[in-house]
């Protein structure tokens, strides 16, 4: 199991956000940094995105939403990225890279709150897996031993809101 704190911005300190229960659900899972659709050029997707909102009516899953900032991202408490490549298709501007490329450099971790920590058998996370990132081993005596393979993962998000006790995050791997 992986420990990561996330960096807490000023804002959110002093809105109290340090309190795990003042976190919306999408902070908990995803962190204070929006996730921009697959394959944006970040620098130029910050500078030249319209919000004209075309990718999020596209978005076959409809998990790119009108962010804070008026440009889309991504929440992951709404489902997976199918990496459909609608958004890229649907933009008038070139703020996208190469489908051919890796959509995205993000990848998930398992916290101590999954319930294979507390000896309970949840298998939810593997089972939405499509990327079999996340498998399975059987163990003497005990139950399955979670095995993550980061290479594997995708960062589609299947696993996030499947999983009973939030234990998985998505983290940027820049």
């Amino acid at each position: 199991m992986l420990h990561h704190q996330p960096s807490l911005p000023r804002r959110a300190f002093l809105q109290g956000k340090f309190l795990q229960r003042l976190k919306t659900e999408q902070q908990k899972m995803q962190g204070y940094q929006p996730i921009r659709p697959p394959w944006a050029k970040l620098n130029e997707f910050l500078e030249k995105c319209t919000a004209c909102d075309h990718c999020l009516t596209a978005c076959e899953t409809q998990i790119i939403i009108k962010g804070k900032d008026g440009l889309p991202e991504i929440d992951f408490t709404r489902g997976e990225c199918t990496f459909c490549q609608r958004c890229v298709e649907s933009c008038t501007e070139q703020l996208f890279r190469c489908t051919e490329e890796i959509p995205w450099l993000h990848k998930v971790e398992i916290q101590d709150s999954c319930l294979l920590t507390k000896k309970i058998e949840c298998r939810s996370c593997g089972d939405s897996c499509e990327s079999r990132a996340i498998r399975f081993r059987p163990q003497l005596g005990g139950i399955v031993a979670l095995l993550l393979n980061s290479d594997s993962c995708n960062g589609c998000g299947a696993c996030l809101s499947v999983c009973p006790t939030q234990a998985i995050h998505i983290l940027d791997m820049k």
